[in-house]
């Protein structure tokens, strides 16, 4: 969870240590944003798709979820990032065994 990471971070733990939780959270951060962007999409309906009047905000949140998503990386790169460390760190804990 971010408090996990915050409280990390705060203890002074090494950044490559919660690269992969940092990964999960983007991703998961990103697709809440698409759900609400979705959702309120479906309330204003067709007044979401017009840049005035009462959907104007629900049509500048849908146009920007994709852009605010991308930046950091793709959610396959991230989710592809997060799956390798959990497997390299598995690993190295059954060779220490």
């Amino acid at each position: 969870s971010c408090e996990r990471v915050a409280y990390a971070m705060s203890q002074g733990v090494p950044d490559y240590e919660f690269g992969a939780t940092c990964a999960l959270l983007k991703v998961n951060g990103s697709r809440c944003f698409e759900f609400c962007a979705r959702e309120a999409s479906q309330i204003f309906g067709g007044s979401s798709i017009v840049r005035e009047g009462q959907g104007k905000l629900v049509e500048r949140m849908y146009r920007d979820v994709r852009a605010s998503a991308i930046p950091g990386g793709s959610e396959e790169i991230l989710l592809d990032f997060s799956i390798r460390n959990s497997v390299a760190k598995y690993a190295k804990l059954q060779s220490k065994q």
